[in-house]
């Protein structure tokens, strides 16, 4: 992991400890898998509260709004999920990945 994503991991993960600490649901989406065009890369990071407060970045917005939904749903049930953006070219403008590709996001409350 180079020292950029290293730095930002670690204030994704500060943020999210600190809504913990009071007393906050929190999700972690991390991606796991990349193939092809992606935003950004393996090992990046999103928190989200349960208001909805979120850290960090999985895609640069363009899937963001689904890895929150799920981010939801996860702090609600507790059971993780491992989410798969996998889109053609022509799918890939209407969930707003430019160039197509795979991002596979794993997504987990932190207790």
């Amino acid at each position: 992991m180079n020292e950029q994503l290293e730095a930002n991991a670690e204030d994704v993960l500060a943020d999210a400890h600190s809504w913990r600490a009071a007393g906050k649901s929190v999700a972690v989406a991390t991606v796991v898998t990349t193939w092809g065009s992606s935003p950004r890369p393996v090992g990046s990071q999103l928190a989200v509260d349960s208001d909805g407060l979120m850290t960090g970045s999985v895609s640069g917005g363009c899937i963001e709004g689904a890895v929150v939904t799920q981010a939801m749903e996860v702090m609600e049930d507790g059971t993780p999920r491992l989410l798969d953006f996998g889109v053609t070219d022509a799918q890939a403008w209407e969930v707003g990945l430019a160039c197509g590709g795979k991002v596979q996001v794993f997504v987990e409350r932190l207790d």
